[in-house]
């Protein structure tokens, strides 16, 4: 399971390119450009590109709201994903989904679900498929710690549970669910340790470290193609608020720079280099070739059209099957 140097600086490259779109999205945000809500992923890049290294191609990805950086991660467009930002025709959902609803058939995301937990009752519904269909694939399904007290979750891993399907719960514990404290909302505030309570395998891992979320990951879904559910908490934390919109009073300062100084990025390629895998000048590179990329994706969403009028009544109906 060791990765080749190229593949490192693939991570790298892709957790710098996180990083940078969700800067440019901020801005973008503020200039008035993107409307609705935005959730940034800042400070959690380790956990989508760990994770996304480890599942096989055919496998099945759903996530939370906070799924710009999912998206990257499992190979979707940055231009794409910005015009989707933006409201653009040429958007991943065409405009119509915009922060919160990122999907792609052909990458087998089926990301962004703006309803807290709704997505987990689909992602064990996809497992189900996959086992009555004998495939062999798996689902990695993301959610946030806040999710851990609802219906959706216990439902979910309940069925999971008692039919073995192959499903792995990847819980994105970022310290906060809005603003509130996990340990002001869940009684049991190691979230994997609730697997017990359905006879799940579960494990933490450090949502900071790149390489040891590829490989808890990679040993989740291992397991849950041969034997069946598995949760994993990965402990990480978002640099900024719940959403664009969050005054942020509930934290202070001095715990975002304590975490700051264990920043994910910074922290592998620390790792790069005590490896001789590259040096300061190879990982300087790397971001000033993400900011011309970058520059050229703004580009693309700014000048690509908006959606005409006709969109409006597109996919609201699905066409029904005949009968036979």
């Amino acid at each position: 399971m060791g990765l080749l140097p190229d593949e490192l600086l693939a991570l790298y490259r892709q957790m710098v390119l996180i990083r940078r779109l969700e800067e440019k999205a901020t801005k973008l945000y503020t200039a008035g450009q993107i409307g609705g809500f935005l959730h940034l992923y800042i400070g959690e890049e380790a956990i989508a590109v760990g994770a996304c290294k480890a599942i096989h191609p055919d496998d099945h990805l759903f996530t939370a709201y906070r799924d710009h950086g999912w998206a990257i991660a499992r190979g979707l467009d940055p231009g794409r994903i910005l015009a989707e930002l933006l409201g653009k025709v040429t958007g991943v959902s065409g405009g119509k989904g915009g922060s919160m609803h990122m999907a792609s058939a052909e990458h087998h995301y089926w990301g962004g679900h703006a309803i807290v937990g709704g997505h987990l009752p689909l992602a064990t519904g996809v497992g189900l498929a996959i086992q009555y269909r004998e495939e062999g694939r798996a689902v990695l399904c993301v959610l946030g710690e806040g999710t851990n007290n609802i219906g959706y979750f216990h439902e979910s891993l309940n069925l999971a549970a008692l039919w073995k399907l192959p499903v792995v719960f990847l819980v994105e514990n970022n310290q906060y669910g809005m603003g509130t404290q996990v340990g002001r909302a869940s009684a049991v505030s190691d979230i994997f340790a609730k697997g017990c309570s359905y006879d799940i395998s579960s494990a933490a891992i450090d949502g900071q470290d790149v390489l040891g979320v590829h490989a808890g990951v990679h040993d989740a879904l291992k397991h849950a193609r041969r034997h069946g559910p598995y949760l994993l908490e990965a402990k990480t934390y978002r640099y900024s608020g719940h959403s664009m919109g969050d005054p942020e009073r509930y934290r202070s300062k001095s715990e975002i720079e304590e975490w700051r100084a264990h920043d994910p990025i910074a922290r592998f390629g620390e790792h790069l280099k005590a490896k001789d895998v590259a040096d300061d000048a190879q990982l300087e590179g790397i971001w000033q070739a993400v900011d011309v990329d970058m520059e050229d994706a703004v580009r693309f969403a700014q000048e690509s059209p908006e959606p005409d009028d006709a969109a409006l009544c597109e996919h609201v109906y699905v066409n029904p099957i005949p009968h036979r």
